[in-house]
């Protein structure tokens, strides 16, 4: 098996030491190192708590398999695409247990026919997290409002849908609710 830590934390933008503070309980930068080379072994309990500090599923860190990584082979900018000061590789999306996907028929906002949106289920704890990012939240009878999540008010969902002259929905206690974090967008 291939332990793939140190693609996942470098995808993450996340240094050694910022891993090791967000383990549960704590622990250094160097353990996490090792951990990652090998030099340690990876047991169960680690493998779980990196996940948990890297906020991915456990499985998303080993592999029996290389890498399915992509180079970076330029960056973007205001002044147009440069070539990079040093190698970069990101990891492609994965999804996990707590992804929903929506499918964009018709464009309306800023999203295009075709788009596709990955929504992570958010937990009560961190709504807040949701607040002024798009939403999808289901209603009764198997309908649901997807927009921009403007206010929270105890169970109150103040929600904007994408568009001009939208009206303001509001839902009461959902089920629960999910998050936009990523959009697929062919081109």
């Amino acid at each position: 098996m291939i332990n793939r830590i140190r693609d996942v934390r470098r995808a993450r933008n996340m240094t050694l030491d910022d891993v090791a503070r967000r383990c549960d309980p704590p622990t250094t930068a160097q353990t996490i190192g090792r951990l990652e080379t090998g030099t340690r072994t990876l047991s169960i309990d680690w493998l779980n708590r990196i996940a948990a500090a890297l906020e991915v599923e456990s499985r998303a860190l080993v592999s029996t398999t290389a890498a399915a990584d992509l180079p970076v082979v330029a960056l973007l900018a205001a002044d147009g695409a440069r070539a990079l000061t040093s190698a970069e590789r990101v990891l492609p999306p994965a999804p996990s247990g707590h992804l929903v996907a929506l499918r964009v028929t018709a464009s309306v906002g800023e999203y295009r026919s075709g788009d596709i949106l990955w929504l992570r289920r958010v937990e009560q704890a961190d709504l807040a997290s949701a607040l002024n990012r798009d939403v999808l939240v289901p209603r009764p009878a198997g309908r649901f409002v997807f927009g921009r999540l403007i206010a929270r008010d105890g169970g109150r969902m103040q929600i904007l849908p994408p568009g001009a002259g939208t009206r303001q929905q509001v839902v009461s206690d959902p089920a629960w609710l999910a998050m936009a974090e990523t959009l697929i967008r062919t081109l």
